[in-house]
C-alpha cells in the first residue's frame, strides 16, 4: 500500500504562483529564497517532502521547514527568514549614557594630552575605566562597537565642523541692510538702462606668499606619471596683499596689490576706483570694518569727494556675507593654488594678468540666501 502524507496540503492563488515561478528563475533572488520558491512550487503540486529533497538535492529537514512555515505564516513570508531574537543586548542604557558622556568630553579635560578622541583611545579609556565607573558590560569594548555606538547616535568625536560666533550686537540690522544692498543689485540688473549708482564688493586678501620653487616642476609622461612633479623643498620671498572690488551688476573686477594694506592703500584703491567710474554717479561699497576703512586718513580723503562713496559695513566677524569672498575663494582654487614665482614682483604681475583675464569674461555672482524675504 503506497505512502499517503497526512500534512497539510499548500493551497496557492495564482498570482502567488506567477509570483513564486517568477523568483525560482530569477538571476537577482538570493539562492535561499530562490530554493524555497522551488520547494513550494513543488509541494503545492503534490509532491512529496522526500522527492523534492532529492530533486533539490538536499535534506528532508529544511524541505519541512520551509513547508511548514508557509502553512503557518503564508509562501511570500516562508521565502524569508523570520525575526530573531538576537543575542541579547549586554550594554546597559545606563552604560551607553556614560559612554556617550565620555565621547562628548575632550581627552585633554581628562588628563591626556589630545585634543580629540580616536576611536582607539576612546575604546582603550573604556576598557579601562568603565568597571571603576561601574559599568562592567563595558570593559571588553573594541574599536568596532565603539564605532556602532557612536555612528547609532550620529556623534563623531574625531572631527571638527566650524560655525561663526554672532559677536556684533547689531548683527541682524546690519545683515538686513547688505541684504538690502543686494536686493538693490537684483533690481539694478533688472533695469541697467536706468542705473545710477554702482554697487560693489570689496575686501582685502592678505599674506599671499610669494614662494620659489628650487628645483623646476616636472611635466606628466603619458603611460608614466599622471600630475605634474614638484620638489618639496621651496625659497619664499615674503608676502603681499591683494585689494579689490567686484561689480556686482557687472562682474568687472578692480585690484590693485600691495605690500601691506594700511589705510595709505586703501585710499589709494580709493582713487582707482573713483577714476574707474562716470563723476556723476555714487559708488555705493559693501566692506568690513578693518580700521584702515574707518580712519582719518580715509576720512579726510572721503571729505574731498563729498557724495561719491557710500560705506556699507558687513556685521563683525561676518564676512561671508561679502561676495567678494566668492570670488576670493574662485581665484585661490583656480589661480593662487600651488603657484610659484621667483619675486613678489613676479607674484603682483601675475595676479594683475589674472584679474584682466578674468575681466575677459566676468562673472556675476547672484545673492540668492533670504532674498524673498526683501523688498526695496
Amino acid at each position: 500500500m503506497p505512502f499517503v502524507s497526512k500534512k497539510e496540503k499548500l493551497k496557492l492563488t495564482g498570482k502567488i504562483k506567477e509570483t513564486l515561478k517568477a523568483i525560482s528563475i530569477s538571476r537577482t533572488k538570493s539562492i535561499s529564497e530562490i530554493e524555497r520558491a522551488k520547494i513550494l512550487l513543488y509541494y503545492s503540486n503534490g509532491e512529496t517532502i522526500s522527492a523534492i529533497a532529492r530533486k533539490l538535492k538536499t535534506n528532508r529537514v529544511k524541505i519541512e521547514n520551509c513547508v511548514n512555515k508557509a502553512l503557518q505564516f503564508g509562501a511570500l513570508t516562508a521565502l524569508k527568514d523570520l525575526p530573531r531574537s538576537g543575542r541579547p543586548n549586554v550594554i546597559t542604557d545606563n552604560a551607553k549614557k556614560w559612554f556617550m558622556s565620555i565621547a562628548c568630553t575632550k581627552p585633554k579635560d581628562l588628563g591626556f594630552s589630545s585634543e580629540y578622541w580616536t576611536q582607539t583611545k576612546l575604546a582603550g579609556y573604556i576598557r579601562k575605566s568603565s568597571t571603576d565607573a561601574g559599568y562592567p558590560c563595558l570593559s571588553q569594548i573594541g574599536k568596532g562597537t565603539v564605532s556602532k555606538l557612536l555612528n547609532k547616535s550620529d556623534i563623531k568625536p574625531h572631527k571638527i565642523s566650524y560655525y561663526l560666533v554672532k559677536k556684533d550686537p547689531d548683527f541682524e540690522p546690519k545683515m538686513n541692510q547688505v541684504l538690502h544692498v543686494y536686493k538693490e543689485v537684483e533690481l539694478l540688473k533688472s533695469n541697467p538702462e536706468s542705473q545710477s549708482m554702482n554697487i560693489l564688493s570689496y575686501d582685502e586678501k592678505p599674506g599671499i606668499q610669494a614662494i620659489e620653487n628650487i628645483a623646476p616642476d616636472l611635466s606628466p609622461i603619458p603611460g608614466m606619471y599622471s600630475t605634474w612633479g614638484r620638489d618639496y623643498e621651496y625659497k619664499r620671498h615674503g608676502t603681499i596683499s591683494l585689494l579689490a572690488s567686484i561689480d556686482l551688476v557687472t562682474g568687472l573686477v578692480i585690484a590693485e596689490v600691495y605690500d601691506r594694506h594700511r589705510s595709505c592703500e586703501f585710499v589709494s584703491f580709493l582713487k582707482k576706483v573713483d577714476q574707474s567710474y562716470p563723476k556723476n554717479e555714487k559708488i555705493k561699497i559693501i566692506l568690513d570694518n578693518h580700521s584702515s576703512h574707518i580712519s582719518k586718513e580715509t576720512q579726510t580723503y572721503l571729505a574731498l569727494v563729498p557724495n561719491r562713496f557710500e560705506f556699507v559695513f558687513t556685521p563683525k566677524h561676518a564676512s561671508w556675507l561679502n561676495m567678494i569672498e566668492i570670488f576670493f575663494s574662485k581665484m585661490t582654487r583656480s589661480f593662487l593654488r600651488g603657484i610659484r614665482v621667483k619675486s613678489k614682483e613676479e607674484l603682483k604681475t601675475r595676479i594683475i594678468k589674472f584679474i584682466d583675464e578674468v575681466n575677459e569674461m566676468p562673472t556675476i555672482f547672484n545673492w540668492k540666501w533670504r532674498m524673498n524675504e526683501i523688498s526695496v
